[in-house]
Order: C-alpha cells, then sequence, then structure tokens
C-alpha cells in the first residue's frame, strides 16, 4: 500500500519498457515525480533500472484507474513503445561499433 492507502494488484507489477526508455516523460505522464531523479548525471545509471521494475506500481499508486485492464491498455502503449526505442537503440549502437570497428581497421591498413 501507499499513502493513499492504494493496493498494489500482483499483476500489475512486473518490468515496464516506457517507464525504463522514456523514464522523465513516462514520469511526467503518470504523475509519478520519482523518474526525475534520472537527471542526475551517474546516479541515473542505476535508477533507471529501479524506474524500470517499479515504474507500473508507482503508476498504479498515483493515477485513477478504475479496473486493472484500463491501467494494462494505458501501459501497454508505453510498453510498446519503449521497446521499440531500446531495440532501435542497440542496433544503433551495434552499427556504430560496426563502422567505428571498420574505420580504424582501414585506417590500420593503410600504415
Amino acid at each position: 500500500m501507499n499513502e493513499n492507502g492504494k493496493q498494489v494488484p500482483a499483476e500489475i507489477k512486473g518490468w515496464n519498457w516506457g517507464a525504463f526508455m522514456y523514464n522523465i516523460f513516462w514520469g511526467i505522464g503518470n504523475k509519478t515525480y520519482l523518474p526525475l531523479l534520472c537527471l542526475i548525471p551517474l546516479f541515473n545509471i542505476v535508477w533507471i533500472f529501479v524506474v524500470g521494475f517499479k515504474g507500473n506500481t508507482w503508476a498504479w499508486q498515483k493515477g485513477d484507474y478504475k479496473d486493472v485492464e484500463t491501467f494494462k491498455a494505458v501501459q501497454a502503449t508505453w510498453n510498446r513503445a519503449g521497446l521499440i526505442q531500446f531495440i532501435i537503440a542497440i542496433v544503433c549502437v551495434v552499427l556504430y561499433i560496426f563502422f567505428v570497428a571498420s574505420f580504424v581497421s582501414a585506417l590500420m591498413s593503410n600504415y
């Protein structure tokens, strides 16, 4: 329970990709402001994982959802967007590493 006396249903607990990837925007959109701590350099590296794990709980406690299905429908949109953003980020990092490695390899072969 939280300070409002809201019991958190077990079925909403779990990882939230939207909270993980869009932590600050997700927090503002869900009226939970602990994700703003992601603005603190270095601390944010750990805090984004906390937000990903605890996000659903915080959103449920701060939100005004009539039932679990409504909550899940709202968070499903955030989850899809966050997962897609995560996949895009991983692909970009892999491509970046590939191109940097290719560039360094090309430079080294000239010497």
